[in-house]
């Protein structure tokens, strides 16, 4: 298992109750997951849900989390839809 960082921006660093974390995996999944067991919290999982990650600098899109790979040093950025214009 590799020793990533998850970096809350915004709604998700107020859900989380932290601006950033550390967290095992092998995948983004994984990662996520492990977040998920942290913050079991409705208002966590729905911010979550509804936030576009990037991984080391690079939108995730639409590529299934299952799929990326994650590696010691990753960072996992979480970013919630912003208000404003």
């Amino acid at each position: 298992m590799a020793k990533c960082t998850i970096r809350y921006w915004a709604a998700a660093k107020e859900a989380a109750g932290t601006a950033q974390e550390d967290v095992e995996a092998d995948t983004l999944a994984e990662a996520l997951e492990a977040a998920c067991r942290l913050h079991p919290d409705d208002r966590f999982l729905r911010v979550l849900g509804a936030s576009s990650l990037l991984v080391d600098e690079r939108p995730v899109g639409a590529r299934p989390h299952g799929a990326v790979a994650v590696a010691d040093g990753t960072v996992i950025e979480v970013l919630p839809p912003f208000a404003g214009g």
